[in-house]
């Protein structure tokens, strides 16, 4: 969809030539210029700038990006140029045809060089120079953040919403309480256990259509019990999924047989052995599995099951905790931390077993595969394989959506096999809408709505 772009092209699928649209402004009324998205891709793989969506410029594949993140070349070696004010030009290292579907992640939004550089207060409310159609008013920090709209923006005439108020609030029971208040218009998501009720109490607000998301475990591949592929395998296979998405959830999510959601684009999965067993089946193998790492009713196996605080990943941990312990005999220590906590466990390396999730950047296979390969930032459990790594490297080389599907699928078999992750279910895009609120777009797996383009009807 054209953004600040309005046209773009490639005959090779490795150099592409972007023509950026020349009414494209900045919210202090200067214009977007091709040398800011030159300034910005380069400061975002600058390793001074310490960005945590660096790799995304590696991932999509743009010239030296890896390099300069390594520190093995300069920022300004990017294979990203300036041809005029409103031409940019971008060499990749190998073709790839979905760069453009790349280009609209958030990673690569530009930002106004003079804004960066005015000083460290430049992400404030009254100095934050953007280029959307939304400039931010206030934001008091775990409280709010309210924008309202940039009156410089190209397509300003059609903003309808004159303020857009975003409050984090981190209980679903709490904005699902003050949505019902009629303090809010819509919620990110609502208690799972609360949907029947929902339904009854509000019909017509409660949406759960698919989302491109994944819901997962991820096991400590390096240290611990879980270093032991039999135990990561006999664990995940006695994870009842067709139970935890009909009666723990129940919400329209489908068991997770792959880690690639089934909404994805580009990707038809291959008929998983585990979807074509039973639950008894599965647990009969895990035993077996669990017996050749050495554990049983002598020596059972103890870890500890790790998640960030929140009422629905206490009730999927509950659940799961309890089929490990009745089917194998696991003693399951469940612990919950804080985000900030969490992400520090995540990030050192520090459990057993981990909750996660992944929504894709993108909507194409790669953006949930490519999450384990070993050299990702993302790759919570440590996964080193190089088979995984080779096929998915050859998947971005192919020019063929049914060759990528093909090595896809050889992917995911590793994944199985290997079991570095236990899928367990694939989301659903819960939301509460209320009725006078029009514009947002329902079935949208990649769960990106615009406040532009959304309005309040009379009520």
């Amino acid at each position: 969809v054209p953004g600040v772009a309005t046209q773009w092209k490639s005959n090779d699928n490795r150099i592409w030539t972007f023509t950026l649209r020349d009414n494209a402004k900045w919210a202090d009324g200067t214009p977007v210029t091709a040398q800011d998205f030159v300034y910005s891709w380069q400061r975002l793989v600058d390793p001074k700038t310490l960005s945590p969506f660096a790799w995304f410029a590696a991932l999509a594949g743009i010239n030296n990006a890896q390099a300069i993140i390594d520190g093995k070349a300069t920022p300004d070696q990017l294979g990203v140029t300036a041809v005029d004010a409103h031409t940019l030009k971008i060499q990749l290292d190998k073709p790839l045809p979905w760069f453009v579907n790349l280009t609209a992640n958030f990673a690569f939004f530009p930002v106004q060089k003079a804004n960066v550089e005015s000083g460290k207060e430049w992400t404030k409310p009254g100095n934050l120079i953007g280029n959307g159609a939304y400039v931010l008013k206030d934001r008091v920090v775990n409280e709010k953040l309210v924008v309202v709209p940039n009156t410089h923006y190209w397509d300003n005439a059609k903003t309808v919403l004159q303020k857009v108020t975003f409050l984090p609030i981190n209980q679903e029971s709490a904005a699902t309480k003050r949505y019902l208040a009629g303090d809010i218009d819509i919620t990110e998501s609502f208690p799972k256990n609360m949907y029947q009720k929902l339904l009854k109490d509000i019909p017509g607000q409660v949406y759960t259509p698919p989302q491109l998301g994944t819901y997962y475990y991820a096991f400590n591949t390096q240290k611990g019990p879980t270093a032991d592929q039999r135990v990561r395998l006999a664990l995940s296979m006695t994870i009842d999924r067709r139970l935890m998405t009909e009666k723990v959830l129940g919400t329209g999510e489908k068991p997770a047989w792959h880690f690639t959601p089934d909404v994805t684009a580009g990707f038809t999965p291959e008929p998983s052995p585990f979807e074509q067993m039973s639950q008894e089946e599965l647990n009969a193998q895990a035993k077996t599995l669990l017996s050749a790492a050495g554990y049983g009713p002598q020596k059972p196996l103890k870890l500890t099951l790790l998640y960030n605080t929140s009422e629905n990943h206490q009730k999927i941990a509950i659940a799961v905790a309890s089929m490990w312990k009745k089917n194998l005999g696991v003693d399951v220590k469940l612990q919950n931390q804080e985000w900030k906590t969490y992400i520090d466990s995540r990030n050192t390396g520090n459990f057993d077993v981990i909750r996660a999730s992944w929504v894709g950047d993108y909507n194409e296979p790669s953006t949930f595969l490519t999450l384990l390969t070993s050299t990702h930032s993302g790759n919570i459990s440590r996964f080193n394989n190089p088979a995984y790594d080779k096929v998915l490297a050859q998947a971005s080389t192919e020019n063929t959506v049914k060759a990528r599907n093909a090595d896809y699928n050889a992917a995911e078999k590793i994944l199985m096999e290997q079991a570095p992750i236990a899928p367990i279910y694939q989301y659903t895009n819960g939301r509460l809408i209320k009725p006078w609120l029009k514009g947002y777009p329902i079935n949208n797996p990649e769960d990106v709505a615009y406040s532009r383009t959304m309005y309040i009807v009379k009520h």
